[in-house]
This record gives structure tokens, C-alpha cells and sequence, in this order.
């Protein structure tokens, strides 16, 4: 039988997950839960479409064109929750020429991920507290479990694009922002870390789907203190 995996949505003309011009392919499913997350309808391993590994393959063939200087990324939800899958897309991609991004959270058994990791050429991993207690409230996930993939990363030497979300009241300190500095130390594969600034435009997912946000009512994070925290981190760093 084919090997299927369950899509939410494709993006053709990425522009800002990897370098270049990206295909994006959007998994369905996550292990975790994380308070600020902007796609909740990619949470539930049932929803999004079925497709073989040829079909996907297929359409990002479609857009070749522009993606030499780019690639595909992989992002959801958790792609590595659909591993065997984007284990096999990657490999066929990279067949093709073309490169392979992961945009992950890590929280997957650690023996699932490194087949991934085997066929894949960048990973924008998802750094998304600083401390375990904050990462276990806020995403139900691990942060010391998080640390240990990025060692496997450092490992492997794949290298890394660290994402944070700078979110007020929560992430926004700059005792948060030098503890994030501090602990990207052991990876010399960190080639870039991201400071995201929180942004509400997933409201209207989390009333149409019935669930609720659960931090709405924090205010939009600014831009100019964002930029503030990134001249931080970027002291603390050298």
C-alpha cells in the first residue's frame, strides 16, 4: 500500500519559513497544546486530507521553477508526529535537487525524529519557553525533552533556526531573553534565532472552532520593544 500521511494545507510561495522561496506543506496533528498557538485547527490527527507521498511530491514538482534557491519546508502542527512520512518525502525531495526544511517542536520520541533528521537539510526548531515549569503550563510539553533534540541536531550537524514568541507579561523580560541566549550556548549549528512578536490574528479560529484562546486578552506584542529584545539577545549571544 502507499504511504499516506494527512494534510492540512499547502502554501506555494513561502517567503519566511527557510531561506528562499518555499513550498510549504502544512501537516495535520500536534502533541502539544501550546497557549499561543495560531493554528489550532491543525491540531486533531483526523482532520485536513489524505495524500501519498507521490502526490505531494507531484505538486511541489508543479512549482520547481522558483524553488532553486529555496526549497520545501515542512511545518503543521508537528510534522514529525506523520515522521515515516516526511521521512520519505524529504528523501525524494532531496533525490529531486531540492532542499528540506523542518519546522518542528522536537516533541516527538527522540528515535522517530532522527530518521527525519537523516533526510533533512535545515531545521526551524521551536524554542517556546526558557524555563520546564513555563513550558509544561503553557504547551504541555518538555522543555528539557526539547534541549535534548536540539543536541541531536548539534549532533547530526543540522543546522538550526531557533524560533521564540515573545509574548507580554510572559516572554518579554529581558531576564527571559538572556535566559534564551544562555541556553542556545551548547549549539554552535545555531545560525539564526527569530524573536516573533505575539499577535492575535487567531482569534476568529478559536470562536469558530468553540474553543477557547487561552491567552485572549493580552495585548499584541510591540515591535519596537521586539526589536529592543533582539539587539539584547544579540549581545548576549557574542
Amino acid at each position: 500500500m502507499a504511504l499516506t500521511g494527512r494534510i492540512h494545507s499547502f502554501q506555494s510561495m513561502g517567503a519566511v519559513d527557510g531561506p528562499g522561496l518555499r513550498y510549504v506543506v502544512f501537516f495535520q496533528g500536534c502533541p502539544l497544546r501550546c497557549a499561543f498557538c495560531h493554528n489550532p485547527d491543525t491540531w486533531e490527527m483526523t482532520g485536513g486530507a489524505e495524500y501519498t507521498v507521490e502526490q505531494v511530491l507531484e505538486r511541489v514538482l508543479r512549482c520547481r521553477g522558483y524553488l532553486k534557491k529555496g526549497g520545501v519546508t515542512a511545518t503543521g502542527g508537528e510534522p514529525l508526529a506523520q515522521g515515516e512520512f516526511v521521512e520519505e518525502l524529504f528523501r525524494q525531495l532531496r533525490r529531486e535537487g531540492i532542499h528540506t526544511a523542518l519546522d518542528t517542536s522536537g516533541a516527538v520520541p527522540l528515535d522517530r525524529a532522527e530518521r527525519v533528521l537523516e533526510q533533512t537539510d535545515l531545521v526551524l526548531a521551536d524554542l517556546k519557553f526558557t524555563t520546564e515549569e513555563e513550558y509544561r503550563r503553557y504547551t504541555g510539553g518538555s522543555l528539557s525533552h526539547t534541549l535534548e533534540f536540539l543536541e541531536l541536531c548539534r549532533k547530526k550537524g543540522i543546522p538550526l533556526w531557533i524560533r521564540h514568541v515573545v509574548i507580554p507579561g510572559l516572554t518579554d523580560t529581558e531576564e527571559n531573553i538572556q535566559k534564551l541566549g544562555k541556553l542556545l550556548e551548547p549549539y554552535p549549528n545555531v545560525e539564526r534565532v527569530e524573536l516573533l512578536p505575539f499577535r492575535t490574528l487567531c482569534l476568529e479560529k478559536y470562536r469558530t472552532l468553540g474553543i477557547p484562546f487561552p491567552l485572549e486578552g493580552t495585548p499584541e506584542m510591540d515591535l519596537n520593544r521586539t526589536r529592543e529584545l533582539e539587539k539584547l539577545l544579540s549581545s548576549a549571544r557574542k
